[in-house]
């Protein structure tokens, strides 16, 4: 997968660090952001039974 990344991006070597490091880090913003408050949303919630 890494390799037919890196060999999508065009330009040199540093270029294709910098892209793919911004592409990792939109893709975990995107997750934290969206995906997962979503899928908070979809879990039951739980019962605490600590403290009753």
């Amino acid at each position: 997968m890494f390799s037919l990344l890196w060999r999508f991006f065009p330009g040199p070597a540093w270029l294709r660090v910098i892209v793919l490091l911004l592409a990792a880090v939109a893709l975990v913003w995107a997750l934290i952001t969206y995906v997962y408050p979503w899928v908070l949303e979809m879990l039951p919630e739980q019962e605490s039974t600590v403290g009753t």
